[in-house]
């Protein structure tokens, strides 16, 4: 499968940088999923998750705050207020989780969109 570079950038400095096959983000008008030689695209980001699946085939989730995405031939770009990534060990993840949880409810989002991106990551250790 083709792959597309995934930036994702928060104010604390880079969040995520690699090539991956396939991304879904939470966009103003709905979530939609990015492949390699997507249309170019500029759109606001909601609270929620960037779903990955990165190049070897292996799912990230990374909890979000808001934000826009960029995408253009091979490349998308995502500049987020706040981020959490949602990977490693239990005992990270666990923190990250709780960590991610809470960076959403502070997100100026209504609770809906809150509670569909915590439930996303309420199931991954399921």
């Amino acid at each position: 499968m083709e792959l597309i570079k995934l930036e994702i950038i928060s104010p604390e400095g880079i969040i995520y940088s690699d090539n991956v096959q396939l991304l879904t983000v939470p966009g103003d008008a709905g979530e939609f999923g990015i492949l390699a030689g997507h249309a170019s695209v500029l759109s606001l980001l909601n609270t929620g998750v960037i779903s990955i699946q990165d190049k070897n085939n292996i799912e990230i989730e990374v909890a979000i705050n808001g934000g826009y995405v960029h995408v253009v031939e091979h490349k998308v770009l995502c500049m987020v207020d706040g981020a959490i990534a949602l990977s490693g060990d239990d005992n990270n993840l666990a923190r990250a989780i709780a960590e991610a949880k809470a960076l959403l409810e502070k997100a100026e989002a209504s609770p809906f969109t809150v509670s569909a991106a915590v439930s996303k990551f309420d199931n991954i250790k399921r």
